[in-house]
């Protein structure tokens, strides 16, 4: 779709990573932006509102967004990441990515349903190791979860003209790269010679969510520098 002052996107993440990345590439594309975030972004734009809320309490979050009007577009880019061999394996790790990744974005999806328009758009920020990755199975199992809740979503919405997309990126140049969290598996750079630009990233995302994009849907979509080859 073509954003103007009257398009609305709904960003999780906002505050870092790849996206806040998002927030600052869909303003400056004319897109009304509503944040959703812990900590309070570093935004200061008369086409961004914040919305403060923890990924991880369902309840508080259902609540927040059920307050919003209509919506164009929803990207669910707040993530997180644990790593650990099998046999080492923190179950709590793995759920804090579960209910991050999966709970929430059925949450926010959930409760934004109704008030998508037709013609709307849904990106989820899945990852490259969907298919599988040594010592990051927890992770993994949440970022191939999305592919099929999106390939689902995609199905139920298709007759609104509603799409749904994955975004899959590989290792990307995020403060994500140094997270304690994922020190067994330290990032490796990628055979095209570097790891993925946020703005790479953000761009993908506003091609789904523009006029070009309109035919994409249940599909997701690896930007990975070459490093699935």
């Amino acid at each position: 779709m073509k954003a103007d002052d009257t398009t609305t996107a709904v960003v999780t993440g906002a505050s870092s990573g790849i996206g806040a990345v998002v927030v600052a590439r869909l303003l400056a594309d004319g897109w009304r932006v509503v944040g959703i975030s812990r900590r309070a972004p570093d935004v200061e734009h008369d086409a961004f509102t914040w919305l403060q809320a923890d990924l991880d309490d369902f309840t508080g979050l259902d609540r927040r967004v059920r307050e919003l009007g209509a919506v164009d577009a929803v990207v669910h880019a707040a993530g997180l990441q644990h790593s650990a061999p099998l046999g080492e394996l923190d179950v709590d790790h793995g759920l804090r990515m579960w209910r991050v990744h999966v709970g929430a974005a059925e949450v926010l999806v959930n409760a934004l349903a109704p008030r998508l328009r037709d013609g709307a758009r849904v990106v989820l920020l899945g990852s490259r190791t969907m298919t599988g990755a040594a010592g990051k199975s927890q992770y993994v199992a949440t970022k191939a979860a999305l592919t099929g809740m999106a390939r689902s979503w995609a199905a139920e919405l298709v007759d609104r003209r509603i799409t749904v997309n994955v975004v899959a990126p590989g290792p990307t140049d995020t403060p994500m790269l140094a997270d304690p969290g994922r020190a067994r598996t330290p990032p490796k750079v990628p055979p095209l010679g570097r790891f993925i630009a946020p703005d790479e990233v953000a761009g993908l995302v506003a091609f789904l969510l523009g006029p070009d994009a309109r035919n994409i849907t249940g599909q997701a979509i690896v930007q990975c520098a070459g490093a699935s080859l």
